[in-house]
């Protein structure tokens, strides 16, 4: 059964379902880097994720890792690091750490979702929207209740957020009948399926917060058989590391824009 799917309550939302790149698909090895995005781009997503650290000199990068140790051929962490440094590494020893800025420049169609990893990278992200007036193409997630707070105050309601971690589990408490306090400056609750080993995603848990005017956004799903699972509860996005395998499922729904 699925649910109906929300109204557009922000510019950088689109009807669902949405399919997103995460870290540009990450399945090649190459996360975060251009070439990963222009892979998925060029395959015709729209929907970007990524995440920020900032280096020592305030450079706003787009890695995943607070260090550069598993993926790239060098190490070290970021916040510790000048972004003369950082630049040399490569990742799985072929593409370079982009700057986020640039990856905006690179390619301007793209809407991004952007995981703020470390207090240090918020106020540069926000600035640099600000510079760049990309509002619509931004959404600011983070598993941090206190740096989603923060960007909300700080920005406004011109920008879109996920909820944080206590939104999400007050939205969970919601959808099965029990009382909670939810803020609602958030556009979406971005979540896996399951934590530890608990169901976030069902039927009740998308419908409370389609009533809530919050689309539902699934990470990370690069199974077919939960693909079709998760569309079928009326989820309108999904993260894949796997972008071929989504393409395809969303192709046979008549979903693929």
């Amino acid at each position: 059964m699925t649910s109906p799917s929300t109204p557009i309550r922000h510019p950088y939302l689109d009807a669902a379902p949405l399919a997103f790149a995460h870290r540009g698909g990450a399945a090649d090895g190459l996360e975060n880097t251009e070439a990963a995005f222009r892979s998925a781009v060029d395959s015709g997503y729209r929907y970007l994720e990524t995440d920020v650290h900032a280096t020592a000199d305030g450079k706003l990068v787009a890695f995943h890792d607070a260090t550069l140790d598993r993926v790239t051929d060098t190490g070290g962490r970021i916040a510790d690091l000048r972004w003369a440094d950082v630049q040399k590494a490569r990742v799985g020893g072929r593409e370079p750490v982009p700057l986020f800025e640039d990856l905006l420049e690179a390619f301007p169609d793209a809407r991004w979702n952007v995981d703020v990893k470390a207090d240090p990278a918020l106020e540069p992200l926000l600035n640099l929207i600000r510079r760049t007036a990309t509002w619509d193409r931004i959404c600011v997630g983070s598993f941090s209740e206190a740096r989603v707070a923060r960007a909300q105050r700080l920005a406004g309601p011109q920008l879109a957020t996920s909820l944080g971690t206590s939104g999400v589990l007050a939205l969970r408490l919601r959808s099965l009948g029990m009382p909670a306090r939810l803020r609602r400056s958030a556009v979406a609750a971005q979540v896996p399926e399951l934590q530890s080993g608990i169901r976030v995603v069902d039927h009740r848990f998308v419908r409370t917060a389609h009533a809530l005017g919050l689309q539902v956004h699934v990470w990370t799903v690069n199974d077919r058989a939960r693909m079709e699972r998760l569309l079928d509860l009326g989820v309108d996005g999904i993260m894949t590391d796997h972008t071929g395998t989504l393409i395809e499922v969303l192709k046979e729904r008549g979903a693929w824009a």
